[in-house]
């Protein structure tokens, strides 16, 4: 009876623990912010291909006009010619035709037409002006995408060496697909997952706006199927456990990102509490500096924070992800 009441009094193990020894294991490693600032690089490069793509075939069709007028003429680049006129695609779903012809217009008689004989290379040049903006509006959450896709790969990893099958949602269509032999890089197009593990359902969708806190929460973990999502995603209960998920890596915006996340666990642990409820929360971070690992560490080690993580660190991730498949 002592043996067992002594059992009963031993302290779980607490799931941080298992990777972390202390706040330095937090702290983001220079050799980490270099490997971080190089894959934006990588990615950035691959976002810009389909633009570059389009400027080679827009100069070949353009080169079939004789002078920048005959431009206005060639019906299958007039698309084109409105984002070399400098209205990206947002602002065109807000033109009459006749604003745009008139933009178009401008461009051929200010910009192209002074160019002369080098109107076609003029007119690509300021496509990819305007292709860059773009390129660079998409870049601005960029880190948030990489980290989504490695703590996706992360969980698809830990279900699948544990042979439990799952179903993803596709970010585009919104609808959910079963698990195949053949599962690279689906992370590129994932934004949720749904298990059955023990007879417990579970479903982890990123970027959710829980209903009741009326915010955007990185990652939920709920107790529900799929198909039962929309229903569940309204009721506290069903919520299993939120976390904050930041990806950027430069070390001047780390300490921003880290108030902003603690701000909102915060928010999240006050409105459970309202409900006499407390889901698991957690942290996981690529530019976490050595004040801010020791804030982290403080709140893991009074219990406010369950788990975090260092997401340049793939064994600390790999950790996390596998104490959130166990849930």
């Amino acid at each position: 009876m002592h043996l067992r009441l002594e059992k009963s009094l031993i302290a779980k193990p607490r799931p941080y623990r298992a990777h972390l020894k202390s706040s330095s294991d937090l702290v983001t490693s220079y050799e980490a912010v270099r490997a971080g600032f190089v894959a934006l690089a990588l990615e950035k490069n691959r976002r810009a291909t389909p633009f570059i793509e389009q400027a080679r075939a827009l100069k070949v069709a353009a080169s079939n006009a004789r002078s920048p007028a005959d431009l206005t003429k060639i019906e299958d680049i007039q698309p084109a010619l409105l984002t070399a006129a400098g209205v990206s695609d947002k602002a065109a779903g807000h033109l009459q035709p006749e604003d745009k012809a008139a933009a178009v217009q401008g461009l051929v008689d200010n910009f192209l037409a002074p160019a002369g004989a080098n109107f076609v290379e003029e007119l690509v040049f300021r496509f990819l002006l305007t292709r860059g903006d773009t390129l660079g509006g998409s870049m601005r959450n960029v880190g948030g995408v990489l980290a989504q896709r490695k703590l996706s790969r992360a969980l698809i990893s830990s279900l699948t060496l544990a042979g439990i099958s799952y179903k993803w949602l596709h970010a585009a269509n919104n609808s959910w697909a079963q698990m195949t032999d053949d599962d690279s890089d689906i992370e590129l197009h994932l934004r949720g997952l749904s298990w059955v593990k023990a007879r417990r359902r579970r479903t982890v969708v990123f970027n959710m706006t829980v209903p009741f806190l009326k915010n955007n929460v990185d990652l939920c973990l709920l107790n529900c199927a799929p198909e039962d999502l929309q229903k569940s995603s309204a009721l506290p209960d069903a919520y299993v456990a939120l976390g904050e998920l930041k990806g950027g890596i430069d070390p001047a915006g780390a300490d921003e990102h880290w108030k902003t996340a603690r701000t909102a666990l915060a928010r999240i642990r006050t409105a459970f509490a309202a409900g006499g409820l407390k889901p698991h929360t957690f942290f996981v971070g690529a530019a976490i500096a050595k004040k801010m690992a020791q804030e982290i560490w403080d709140e893991l080690e009074a219990g406010t924070l369950e788990n975090a993580a260092n997401l340049t660190d793939d064994d600390q991730v790999a950790s996390l992800a596998r104490w959130l498949c166990s849930l």
